[in-house]
């Protein structure tokens, strides 16, 4: 799948911008602060509804305007598809494909795009929060109906702690039946979810495995795994879960036994605290590097790689299932983080991809291989080819 030509309206500092893009590398060069990385946002947006800068779609629409719109025209072979996406400040989005009124949440199940940009250093030395919407992320573009699982789970853990806060009462005198039924479905929705980032982190391993190595040139063993807090012996105040590291799979029947008497033991911590202390909520995507947790251990140079492995691994695994060709990748900003050799190892391993969007301040970081069609930005403006 590549983008043909992107238009946006009032989408963070464009009124107007109109771009053509082609097959192969497609290099943007502009000045930091001049509008490249909106450009491929918009196109990331699409593929995951949502931004890789900010959690709130009020920053993304110009300011002083009511909506944004950002519209997008696909090709997968011989096949052509316009979706299009307006971002409300107020009230809920609205999406079209092909004119037709369409869910917004259906758009990933069009747009396949995987971005890396320098905020992703925090997938190896942030809070679990963003590694956690990382894999969420990649399993609503595999399979979107997850993004109605991970909503309803959502939903239901904000029922669930606002009851905690008012079921002090009710527990002594031994009334929990309304706590009850809330717990049934927070398993039933937690168990589904926690199992599929299982097998999904089971599937990335060995790609990420590889892009590190493509990339970093070195024998150094990149390994993931889930830390389950429904395994965890005693909850604690800190994001990060104190449960076991798991690698490979578990079924729904034992992990939803293993939520439901996590639960169990730690009743009293939670009315106490009004806060639902184990779940998917609380888990969090381990990075081991060498056998140890890059969170701490790996350099800068090293939790660099791994990040962009991760990314590479998720593009990896959409190029393998996606029955419209490969995902739309794109590098924000990159290779004026990495040495001329690591420039040149990643270029290679981006450069079969259908179509890889490039943002760069020094037209000079970006290997020769990838400056295929260059565009110029400048001050919220599209040069004209031959325009200084």
């Amino acid at each position: 799948m590549i983008v043909t030509h992107l238009q946006l309206s009032d989408f963070r500092n464009y009124a107007e911008a109109e771009l053509e893009l082609h097959p192969g590398p497609n290099l943007l060069v502009g000045r930091n602060g001049q509008g490249k990385t909106n450009l491929v946002e918009a196109i990331g947006y699409l593929a995951t509804l949502g931004s890789h800068r900010v959690s709130s779609d009020q920053a993304l629409v110009r300011q002083g305007m009511d909506a944004a719109i950002v519209r997008a025209q696909l090709a997968s072979g011989d096949r052509r598809l316009l979706v299009e996406l307006q971002l409300n400040r107020l009230g809920a989005n609205r999406a079209q494909v092909n004119r037709a009124p369409a869910k917004p949440r259906d758009l990933p199940r069009h747009v396949s795009s995987v971005l890396f940009a320098p905020e992703d250093l925090a997938l190896v030395r942030g809070e679990p929060s963003g590694r956690r919407r990382f894999l969420d992320q990649l399993l609503v573009q595999r399979a979107p109906r997850f993004a109605g699982v991970i909503g309803d789970y959502e939903r239901v853990l904000r029922q669930r702690n606002t009851l905690l806060k008012t079921a002090r009462a009710a527990a002594r005198h031994g009334d929990l039946s309304t706590l009850e039924v809330w717990d049934e479905r927070l398993i039933a929705l937690g168990a589904e979810l926690v199992v599929a980032r299982l097998e999904l982190v089971a599937e990335l391993e060995p790609f990420a495995a590889d892009a590190y190595r493509a990339i970093a040139g070195e024998e150094h063993v990149a390994q993931l795994a889930m830390r389950l807090s429904v395994l965890g012996e005693q909850p604690d105040d800190e994001p990060v879960s104190e449960g076991d590291a798991v690698h490979g799979r578990r079924d729904v029947v034992e992990t939803a036994a293993a939520f439901r008497d996590s639960l169990a033991r730690v009743r009293r911590q939670e009315l106490d605290r009004g806060l639902t202390l184990v779940g998917p909520h609380r888990d969090d995507l381990e990075l081991q590097l060498n056998g140890l947790p890059a969170r701490g251990y790996a350099s800068h140079g090293e939790s660099w790689s791994f990040a962009l492995s991760l990314k590479l691994a998720a593009a990896g695994i959409l190029r393998r299932d996606s029955p419209t060709g490969d995902p739309v990748l794109v590098l924000d900003d990159v290779f004026a983080e990495l040495d001329a050799t690591r420039r040149l190892r990643l270029a290679d391993a981006v450069k079969d991809y259908e179509q890889v969007l490039i943002t760069a301040a020094v037209f000079e970081d970006v290997p020769q291989e990838l400056a295929g069609h260059v565009v110029r930005i400048r001050a919220g403006r599209i040069l004209e080819e031959g325009e200084a």
